[in-house]
């Protein structure tokens, strides 16, 4: 959940390559931060707050050093303060760590280094740089003694470790993200290396990355670098290109990165459907994929990626298919049986602990897993059998925006790739249609003036029935992540078995009410329940009903498909958040206590 930076061969920018590191990947949650300068000495900086305050603390105190790591923290052992910042060094000073993760061992490793050690911190990671402290004294080289330490931590980490009088920055990996970047492609010295727990930290400078996978140890020193196992086995890497460019991790003349991501889902969701729908035939190509003829389905993801697998899961349903989403953290803990079906790990970052350790749980009793995923080379992409990304660019407001209308987007192609039915057509056409739907819904809405008439709301209410039902709980989510307000979702048919107690003339239901149908007729019945409380009521909708007639404001959305008006009612929800939260004043793009990628279980 937190972000690593690391650099050598940049001589005396290095220290402004970690700082400006780390602020590309402030997106990823924290609380505090800090950098380790390394040349003849070790020279640390690190600071509780925010990059900006660890930027004023860099330029007071003038840390030196051609080789460095950074590290901006999300508190799990001890509260955000200073001493608990990293990186965390030993007892000579000698030894700078920055950790990931979670060394679930650490309590035992700490007790056996003893009263010999003297820590300064609460935290979990300091333990490391006393084991490497005491490789060293007991004759180990600098390498050597980095190895000997990771090998002896249980858990989830990803490490990097300056020593003083080394030329290198070291680094190991288990369950948690590290990928390398190498040379230069115009922007930098073609012999300068980086490190990082993700690709935007140094993807201003390079766009050659290799990707670290469990259990191996990097080395980057002046002469280049090597992979190698933690027991130093040689380890051959594929040195990939990346394809995005660095300035679509800017603002864009946007006030923030949430809203210029809304703004994005058209361009998102063209990149997404490109090549992959031939109306004309009135097939999509999603390539082997189609045939893997799944006999059941199953779906596994948490927070927005679960909403988008509760979804996709309703379309292999409609399609003949059995099919069930799962919490992945309920899962792994006891995962179903699989037999021969499908099981499917929707994640954006590709790197979500819970996520993952279901796809491991999955396979390991023989299921064929698939990743749907926007990250290439992501830990979940290389370790399922099969991937299908969402193609919806970089991502950097916590909050996920364009990923989820683009993980829906994905799962309609899978859907009805592998198993084709009489409606395709349709929902094909709709599909082509939809990125010039969601522009409309963009350039038309009126969810700001409605985020101003209920911003002082106890609380907000939505509602949905069928392939509306994720969506409904997405736009609570998106109010409650962004807003700090209460809000909660509901299949429509559930208010009155509870929900309709909490129902005032101050909470606010957003319906979502699309198309003519059954569904459509029965939530105006549940919007004339909430009305006789005298609740406001907000109808996302598509003008095929008379929901208006029951409505205190209407947000509109063109005529489509079911499975894409999923997608448009949720563009509606999105801004409602976001105007509801630039209007409080809240942290957008950087929420309280979130993170954009969750590592650790």
């Amino acid at each position: 959940m937190c972000g690593i930076i690391g650099c050598v061969g940049r001589g005396t920018e290095t220290t402004d390559v970690l700082v400006d590191g780390l602020s590309t990947l402030e997106y990823r949650g924290y609380d505090s931060a800090g950098v380790a300068l390394a040349d003849g000495d070790i020279e640390v900086t690190k600071r509780s707050g925010t990059i900006d305050d660890l930027r004023e603390a860099v330029a007071a105190e003038g840390p030196a050093g051609e080789f460095g790591i950074g590290h901006t923290r999300w508190s799990t052992h001890g509260p955000p303060t200073d001493e608990n910042a990293h990186p965390h060094t030993d007892c000579t000073g000698d030894v700078a760590v920055v950790h990931n993760g979670i060394i679930e061992n650490y309590q035992e490793l700490r007790d056996e280094l003893g009263a010999d050690h003297e820590f300064k911190s609460e935290t979990d990671t300091e333990v490391v740089p006393h084991l490497i402290e005491e490789a060293l004294e007991a004759g180990a080289d600098p390498e050597t003694a980095v190895r000997e330490a990771v090998s002896r931590l249980e858990g989830s980490f990803a490490v990097a470790v300056v020593i003083a009088g080394t030329e290198s920055v070291f680094a190991a990996r288990h369950d948690s993200p590290l990928v390398l970047g190498l040379g230069s492609d115009g922007e930098g010295p073609t012999d300068a290396y980086y490190l990082a727990s993700d690709v935007p930290a140094f993807r201003a400078y390079t766009d050659r990355v290799v990707y670290l996978e469990d259990g191996e140890f990097a080395r980057l020193s002046p002469d280049g670098w090597t992979v190698t196992t933690i027991d130093g086995e040689p380890v051959e890497k594929t040195v990939d290109v990346v394809e995005w460019d660095p300035e679509e991790t800017g603002k864009a003349g946007y006030d923030h990165f949430m809203q210029k991501e809304i703004n994005e889902q058209p361009r998102s969701l063209r990149q997404g459907l490109s090549e992959r729908v031939d109306e004309l035939a009135g097939e999509v190509d999603i390539g082997d994929l189609a045939y893997l003829n799944p006999r059941g389905v199953q779906l596994v993801a948490c927070g927005t990626s679960y909403h988008a697998a509760l979804y996709g899961a309703a379309l292999f349903r409609e399609a003949g298919v059995p099919a069930q989403a799962f919490l992945a953290h309920e899962y792994a803990s006891a995962p179903p049986p699989v037999g021969d079906d499908l099981v499917i790990g929707v994640t954006q970052s590709g790197e979500t602990a819970d996520t993952l350790s279901a796809l491991r749980a999955a396979r390991s009793k023989g299921a064929t897993t698939l990743a749907v995923t926007n990250v290439v080379g992501s830990t979940a992409a290389r370790e399922c059998d099969h991937v299908f990304y969402i193609k919806a660019g970089p991502e950097i407001g916590v909050a996920a925006t364009k990923t989820f209308a683009s993980q829906l987007t994905a799962l309609n192609l899978l859907a009805t790739g592998m198993v084709p039915t009489k409606d395709d057509r349709e929902s094909i056409a709709a599909l082509r249609d939809l990125p010039a739907d969601v522009q409309e819904v963009l350039d038309d809405s009126s969810a700001e003036a409605v985020a101003e008439e209920y911003l002082d709301s106890d609380a907000y209410f939505f509602l949905g029935r069928g392939l509306q039902y994720p969506v409904a709980l997405e736009g609570a989510l998106k109010m409650k992540e962004i807003t700090y307000k209460h809000a909660e979702g509901f299949a429509a048919g559930e208010l009155k078995h509870g929900p309709l107690a909490l129902v005032t003339a101050n909470t606010p239901v957003f319906a979502l009410v699309t198309g003519d149908g059954e569904q459509a007729r029965k939530t105006i019945g549940n919007v004339k329940e909430v009305e006789a409380r005298d609740a406001p009521v907000v109808a996302v909708t598509d003008g095929q009903s008379d929901v208006e007639r029951y409505a205190d404001h209407v947000l509109t959305v063109p005529e489509s498909s079911p499975r894409t008006a999923a997608v448009l009612s949720n563009v509606q929800l999105q801004l409602a958040a976001y105007h509801t939260a630039a209007k409080l004043g809240r942290s957008i793009d950087k929420p309280r206590n979130l993170a954009k990628s969750v590592t650790v279980e």
